[in-house]
């Protein structure tokens, strides 16, 4: 194994001393790496990146640009623009909490905050929807969710390696398929993201009778607990794991979601139940039959 670049000493082994040893031809070893290791530098760098402008919403490019420098990444300020850019990383600007407003980067519906103040007392009156992404070893992949606020539980979710609006409708197709929704009692609550604001997403929350819900411009509080979920999700599964592809990545994640994360884990707002714990306890009890 050769030394990295740039550490002010000789490799041990030269790479056509390694291509011999290897019976390799160096021309042909050349057009592997160039294949192969620009796009696992780019996903890294990505990665990275995400990190940075997720745990410091405030910052800019310049700033952002200065942690990468701290980190030892050589940079060129384009190149991090274009990927701030292409992944949607742009900063919040103060002050944080701005009054709702129609304004947005397309050009759907944006709808009124409806869960602001709503405190759900049942299952399936409020749900909470985002999409996050997911770090394979050369590329992303992304996935949405949607969680009952009531009990926390994931009633839906979806991978894929895009972010069209299929893949927060696959989401939705889940959820639907897994709880019997009474029209006009739910609220579905979402940022103001593509996905969740084009015609056919609408479409599918009206034909079932749930009322759309959309966070403030800038205020991504208004989605607290989707975003708590995604935290730990990362924390407690992707950060922990390397998937080497998409399904590989939906047969992890969907294990963790559906039976340890539903089943299992405790929650501090459950009284240390799990979602699904939570839920039996919340059903009314059967009706006793009347004595013979």
């Amino acid at each position: 194994m050769t030394r990295p670049q740039g550490d002010g000493s000789a490799p041990a082994w030269s790479i056509g001393r390694l291509c011999d040893l290897a019976r390799v031809n160096r021309a042909g070893f050349y057009r592997r790496w160039s294949e192969s290791e620009p796009r696992r530098e780019e996903t890294a760098l990505r990665d990275v990146v995400q990190r940075l402008v997720l745990a410091n919403r405030f910052y800019g490019y310049r700033r952002i640009l200065v942690e990468l420098t701290k980190q030892g990444w050589l940079v060129n300020h384009k190149r991090l623009l274009r990927i701030m850019r292409e992944d949607n990383l742009l900063c919040l600007r103060r002050p944080t909490f701005r009054p709702p407003t129609t304004d947005s980067r397309h050009s759907w519906r944006v709808w009124p905050n409806l869960a602001r103040h709503l405190a759900p007392m049942a299952v399936n009156q409020l749900w909470v929807a985002d999409i996050t992404y997911v770090r394979l070893d050369e590329a992303f992949v992304y996935l949405a969710v949607i969680l009952d606020a009531y009990s926390r539980k994931v009633v839906g979710w979806a991978m894929a390696d895009h972010l069209q609006a299929s893949l927060a409708l696959d989401a939705l197709t889940m959820a639907l398929t897994n709880r019997h929704v009474t029209r006009g009692a739910l609220v579905h609550h979402s940022d103001r993201g593509t996905q969740y604001a084009c015609g056919d997403y609408i479409q599918r929350l009206e034909a079932a009778g749930i009322r759309p819900s959309m966070s403030r411009a800038g205020c991504p509080y208004d989605n607290a607990m989707a975003e708590s979920f995604m935290k730990t999700l990362k924390t407690e599964e992707v950060n922990a794991s390397q998937y080497r592809d998409l399904d590989h990545a939906k047969s992890a994640i969907g294990q963790f979601i559906e039976a340890v994360y539903n089943q299992e884990r405790l929650h501090s707002a459950l009284n240390y139940l799990s979602p699904t714990e939570f839920e039996d306890q919340s059903q009314p009890a059967a009706p006793k039959s009347p004595a013979a």
